[in-house]
């Protein structure tokens, strides 16, 4: 038994406020979108699909040698971060989290090799016997980059900025930390409503990216941050560029400048890594994926959790309001069918939430195909009233149309009138889901980390969530959820998520058919590079050979 599932560690080396909410808002769907904007082309693989691809390094390169210091590093981005105030942002690899690191760092790093957080800006972080209550340590001679010191109060005060500036994981936040403490200059203390694990996994990434005391100005904010980079230039959509800090606490970084853009297009940044004029990227579309794995690229393929799924609008009203209308859909769309259709038979098609790349993968049978019972089910909902009409929601792009065009053509055939709604981007996408609501049945994705489902179920399927835009309610799946909030082991963890894949066979929150991989990829040349959280990469002890 681990005792607090993977989140026990030790030292180891090294109006405005509404319009604020609802951009917000669609900056967390961003993420939620992010793998379905390129389809289900972004699937990964399993055992009866073409690639077998598993979660962990690929291509692994021999010693280096020692570090070489110099020139700029070149990192394409899946999208580029809107706003350099992690408050403001969507903290994931996907959404950036990477940039954003290399000017605040993080407190603590998911290291997905040993599946545990570890410190980075902390010292350690460590709970008492009942896990109500945890002590962050900082590490000494911590700065910020305008010379401030890196000390316990700088830590609560950005937290409680984060927090009160309703940050993304605010209101999760805000439900599990009942109080913090700063008995000395150098430690934290977190006092817990319950037990909770997650905590490690909010100081690796918005709430643990700590900015100086200086950084807010009355309506003013400045990006000044511990991390190991300052800001150089900052053009929104078009790049970033940070310097080295001289000063950062573990010594300069190796490479002098770090080059933050966002090439348009997987199949055109694998085009740039290719021709040196990227030298990192980090990408979400299988078939440029497995092209680089095959060509010998170094890099870290994760495989998240609930990646290719729709959404259906269960507001009063809609169609997907009747349970009878959901199971119809389930038992008609066919992933293997779609896998097919859109992958090539090379994706990772399914109907269970944590597939056996995952480490919370568990047994429970899906709910399986079956055509007959879908219309006869739909035939019921059809006597009492439902016209069969229904409007499916998506990106104009190929994958994304190939992969509607699946779903109408399998719901038709049960008796389905399905149309499709083109929208042109990923941001109008984000608007009709999270902003407007506007919606029957639609493209969408999870993506629930390895290291924790924990949240985004929560704030996406608990009832009144921050993100339950399908306006799922059910009050055995809350409970659950709130169960599965103060488990403390993983064993405890698994069991809940068993039956939390149960109830969801039964209830249908999300019409699931598969999940998808992200690739983090380097040329040859590129080395040091550490891996947290949900895609983020860390760029402190990077150089080029």
């Amino acid at each position: 038994m681990q005792l607090f599932g993977e989140t026990r560690v030790r030292h180891v080396s090294r109006s405005k406020r509404r319009l604020a909410a609802i951009s917000l808002a669609i900056a967390a769907s961003m993420l939620l979108i992010s793998c379905a904007a390129n389809g289900s082309s972004g699937t990964g693989e399993s055992a009866v699909s073409g690639s077998a691809l598993t979660i962990g390094m690929v291509n692994e390169q021999a010693d280096p040698g020692a570090p070489i210091k110099g020139g700029t590093l070149t990192f394409s981005g899946y999208s580029p971060p809107a706003t350099l105030d992690p408050s403001k942002a969507q903290i994931a690899g996907s959404t950036g989290g990477s940039e954003l690191g290399a000017i605040y760092d993080v407190l603590m790093r998911y290291d997905p090799i040993v599946q545990n957080f570890v410190p980075q800006l902390a010292e350690s972080l460590e709970p008492n016997v009942g896990g109500e209550t945890w002590t962050l340590k900082l590490r000494d001679a911590v700065t910020f980059s305008d010379g401030t010191p890196f000390d316990s109060k700088a830590v609560t005060d950005s937290i409680t900025r984060y927090v009160s500036s309703n940050g993304p994981q605010a209101n999760l936040w805000a439900a599990k930390v009942a109080s913090m403490d700063t008995p000395d200059g150098m430690t934290v203390v977190f006092n817990l409503v319950d037990p909770w694990t997650g905590i490690g996994s909010m100081l690796a990434t918005g709430p643990g990216m700590i900015v100086a005391p200086a950084a807010q100005q009355g309506d003013r904010f400045t990006p000044i941050g511990a991390g190991a980079f300052t800001l150089e230039k900052f053009a929104p959509n078009e790049e970033l560029v940070l310097a080295a800090r001289p000063d950062y606490y573990g010594g300069a970084p190796n490479v002098d400048k770090l080059r933050l853009i966002s090439v348009v297009g997987a199949q055109a940044t694998s085009e740039a890594l290719k021709a040196g004029g990227i030298d990192v990227a980090h990408l979400r579309t299988l078939t440029p994926i497995l092209d680089l794995i095959e060509n010998g690229y170094p890099g870290f393929v994760d495989i998240p959790s609930l990646g290719y799924l729709s959404n259906v609008n269960m507001a009063e009203g809609r169609p997907g309001a009747d349970l009878r209308v959901r199971q119809a859909m389930a038992l008609a769309i066919d992933p293997e069918t779609l896998n097919a259709r859109v992958n090539n038979s090379k994706g990772l098609p399914g109907q269970e939430i944590f597939q056996d790349t995952s480490r919370w993968h568990n047994d429970v049978p899906p709910i399986g195909v079956d055509p007959a019972k879908a219309k006869e089910l739909l035939d019921q909902a059809k006597a009492d009233g439902y016209n069969g009409k229904i409007t499916f929601l998506t990106i104009q792009e190929p994958a994304a149309q190939a992969t509607a065009l699946g779903v109408q053509a399998m719901l038709n055939s049960i008796g389905f009138d399905v149309e499709i709604e083109y929208v042109t981007s990923s941001g109008d996408l984000a608007k009709r889901l999270y902003a407007d609501r506007n919606f029957d049945m639609s493209t969408g994705a999870l993506s629930l980390p390895d290291a924790n489902p924990f949240e985004r179920l929560y704030t996406s399927y608990k009832t009144g969530g921050r993100n339950n835009i399908v306006s799922y309610s059910d009050p055995e799946m809350d409970t659950l959820l709130d169960e599965l909030g103060v488990a403390t082991t993983d064993e405890d963890k698994k069991a809940i998520l068993v039956k939390i894949q149960e109830r969801a066979n039964e209830t249908l929150p999300w019409q699931l058919w598969g999940t998808v991989p992200t690739f983090d990829v380097w040329n040859r040349n590129v080395h040091g590079l550490k891996q947290s959280v949900d895609g983020i990469l860390l760029f402190d002890e990077v150089w080029k050979s």
